[in-house]
């Protein structure tokens, strides 16, 4: 078999494998059980994943899960103990261990104090510190990305369908930068029907073949507000953004995409470590 041929049948494995972690994050995830779905031995499948994504199969599901979690605490009522089980530790204390491990501090102190928190006011009334905003004027980009319909929590799935579908092509380029398209706003649409995209720049290099494709970033000035923290955090950002931010800025708002570049990579920094710069268009 050719050496395209072979990372072909690699590419179509990888992505279906990455589908039945994320549909299957409540189960119980053997390893092995993986393997089989990528219809490789264990041996020689786990060296693959982790030579084309950079981590262990057990490292991503870990990590998908405590992500989960970590939005669970932020945007739910659901008692610790149930966020423990639905991440798979059934033991409390794991999982307050592990969770402080990643997140530096306990999961109930996390959703009473975590990155979330400055943007909201003590009576919780308002906003409250402000995070810096700068403005920038960019030149157009294209972008290559996958698509991906849900909640935004979701879009893990398509970034690692995007870059296993680049690995496997042979088409990274260490100069890429990951960026998140999201089309819909998630208090007004639906959660099952809102759009994405996962996208990398530099996509004018890239063949726009399944499941690929071309989306272009309009240039122009627009504010940019540096987040530091998970990415469960983020819709607080946003909120202050809009609702402080923009209206004593005095600017107006430019009927284009918002987007988020990623600056460092969730394989490599911890949560807490996580920069994220979220990009306003103005007029």
């Amino acid at each position: 078999m050719k050496e395209a041929s072979i990372w072909a049948a690699y590419e179509q494995r990888l992505q279906r494998v990455s589908a039945y972690i994320y549909d299957h994050l409540d189960e119980e995830l053997d390893l092995d059980r993986l393997a089989d779905i990528a219809c490789l031995s264990p041996h020689h499948w786990h060296r693959i994943y982790r030579a084309v994504h950079g981590e262990t199969l057990a490292a991503t599901v870990k990590r998908l899960r405590l992500h989960r979690a970590a939005g669970d605490l932020v945007r739910t009522t659901l008692r610790v103990d149930v966020i423990a089980r639905r991440a798979g530790y059934p033991n409390l204390q794991s999982f307050t261990r592990i969770f402080k491990s990643v997140f530096g501090v306990p999961p109930a102190r996390y959703r009473r104090e975590g990155s979330h928190t400055v943007f909201q006011s003590a009576n919780g009334k308002g906003f409250g510190a402000m995070y810096p905003v700068t403005t920038k004027t960019i030149a157009p980009r294209e972008l290559v990305g996958v698509s991906h319909t849900g909640s935004y929590m979701g879009i893990g799935l398509a970034f690692e369908t995007l870059g296993g579908t680049l690995q496997a092509r042979g088409l990274y380029r260490p100069e890429m930068r990951m960026v998140g398209l999201y089309l819909d706003d998630p208090d007004l649409v639906p959660e099952d029907k809102l759009r994405s995209f996962a996208c990398v720049t530099e996509g004018q290099h890239v063949p726009a073949d399944a499941p690929l494709v071309h989306q272009h970033l309009d240039g122009g000035e627009y504010a940019v507000l540096r987040h530091k923290g998970p990415y469960a955090d983020m819709h607080k950002a946003y909120q202050w953004l809009y609702g402080e931010w923009l209206p004593k800025s005095g600017r107006d708002v430019r009927d284009s995409v918002m987007f988020e570049e990623y600056i460092n990579n969730p394989r490599e920094a911890a949560p807490t470590e996580l920069l994220t710069d979220i990009y306003l268009p103005l007029k």
